[in-house]
């Protein structure tokens, strides 16, 4: 029993070289995850310096989301066709003078632009980044702990990106644009040296399926667009959008299944466990931002909390940064990603139940479980999840299985928000706190409703991971 305890600890001690590469590809992520957070909060600001409208405002974040969105599949093959190092540096480059431009931005339309072209970065340099991990860490628990630790990285920066940006927007919203470039700059600094160039990663047959990249990231961006445009624009033109983004998805399939160098080959998608894990964070995804919006409407505008309060308060959620590297690898070892996905699904269900009761006058006191149960959620659900999607793939579509899976994340961000959204308006019969406070009780049942839903398509998973 010792000696197995020794190997298993051996095979979970890192080198300081791939340590050195971990930090580096988590400060990328970290990165990312600061870069969406601080600019939720700065909105105000930059609508008061650039006199934006509010449909005008509202497109600083969609711009970034079409970009991030739409071009994720496409990025997550560059990175398999053309190198995961390069593409990651390359595109790690272009974020820092895309942010750095945005900051420097003194008109609307050159912020937008700037924003569009930080999502097209991220997504190339993301999928990079984790398949990076996927392709540099043996497969098992060296892999689990890697993908562990830089889950929980990403989810760290996005709680404390929400803190950061309601800070530096209180000096200038220019420096939630700077801040993230400087912090880019660093990183590509490191990364140079600490991320080994791999002769053997590039496909030898790197054709790139032109009509494929181009057909999917339309279909991406229409849904994406139409989905969270919905709640702003008439229901005719959403449905217009979205008919129209599913029309390319099925001519995507037409072409993909006579192309000889396909973008996604389609029979990566008869892995059970990749398309329960691709679902599952889909709608995880839509749960947890969907409840973010929700609970940031019910503090600011309805108690009249400011952006900084608003986001210690929700800092709790951030508690999965610690708990993802340290406590999730030990359960996961122990019990199968199946069990400890579905326990963070169930836990996820209760966060937001537990959050039900809120009223006018509701003491943080009370709202401290919902986010404290929902970080640890958050710990036990999105690393495993990421393993589960990347484990099994061949090396040479590591890049794309990881751009599956954060299109998954997006599109299903993009549909929380949106239904939390409708339902918002839907149920608010008028303007008072009264009337303000039932919509947004009755806007709890898209997280809710959401994450039972991932809970039962995980469960499926269940009688497939072989007992530990």
């Amino acid at each position: 029993m010792s000696t197995t305890v020794r190997s298993s600890a051996a095979s979970l001690r890192l080198t300081p070289r791939a340590w050195g590469m971990l930090l580096v590809l988590c400060g990328a992520i970290f990165l990312e995850g600061i870069n969406v957070a601080m600019l939720n909060v700065a909105l105000p600001a930059i609508r008061t310096d650039l006199g934006l409208s509010t449909g005008e405002l509202q497109w600083v974040i969609s711009a970034y989301v079409l970009g991030y969105g739409g071009f994720m599949l496409v990025g997550g093959k560059a990175a398999d066709l053309f190198g995961r190092r390069r593409m990651f540096l390359a595109w790690l480059a272009v974020f820092l003078v895309v942010s750095a431009l945005g900051g420097m931005a003194d008109e609307g339309w050159m912020l937008i632009a700037a924003r569009f072209l930080a999502g097209v970065a991220a997504a190339v340099m993301t999928p990079a980044g984790l398949s990076i991990i996927t392709t540099g860490f043996e497969e098992g628990p060296q892999r689990n702990q890697a993908l562990l630790v830089y889950s929980g990285t990403a989810a760290g920066g996005f709680s404390l990106g929400l803190v950061l940006g309601g800070l530096l927007a209180a000096v200038n919203w220019r420096l939630v644009l700077f801040a993230p470039a400087v912090l880019a700059l660093v990183i590509l600094v490191l990364a140079v040296p600490l991320i080994p160039a791999a002769p053997a990663e590039r496909s030898r047959d790197r054709r790139l399926d032109v009509s494929g990249a181009v057909t999917i990231t339309a279909a991406v961006m229409l849904l994406v667009l139409g989905v969270e445009r919905a709640a702003h624009v008439a229901a005719g033109w959403t449905a217009a959008a979205v008919a129209a983004g599913l029309a390319l998805v099925a001519l995507f399939v037409v072409i993909e299944r006579r192309s000889a160098a396909p973008l996604l080959r389609l029979g990566i998608l008869r892995s059970g466990p990749l398309v329960r894990a691709n679902l599952a964070g889909l709608l995880f995804a839509g749960a947890f931002f969907g409840f973010q919006f929700i609970a940031v409407l019910y503090l600011q505008e309805l108690r009249g909390w400011s952006s900084l309060q608003t986001s210690l308060a929700m800092l709790a959620i951030g508690a999965d940064a610690v708990l993802a590297p340290t406590l999730t690898p030990r359960l996961v070892n122990r019990f199968g990603n199946a069990k400890v996905i579905l326990a963070g699904l169930l836990l996820a269900v209760l966060s937001y139940v537990l959050f039900l009761p809120i009223g006018l006058d509701t003491l943080y006191l009370a709202m401290f479980p919902t986010m404290i149960i929902l970080g640890v959620a958050f710990a036990l659900a999105y690393g495993p999840l990421t393993i589960v999607a990347t484990d099994g793939v061949e090396e040479s579509e590591q890049g794309l299985a990881g751009g599956l899976l954060y299109t998954s994340f997006q599109f299903g961000a993009a549909l929380g928000l949106a239904a939390g959204t409708a339902v918002i308006v839907a149920a608010t019969a008028g303007d008072s706190p009264a009337d303000l406070l039932g919509g947004y009780r009755a806007a709890l049942a898209v997280p809710i409703a959401a994450a039972v839903l991932a809970a039962v398509v995980s469960a499926f998973g269940l009688r497939k991971e072989p007992a530990r």
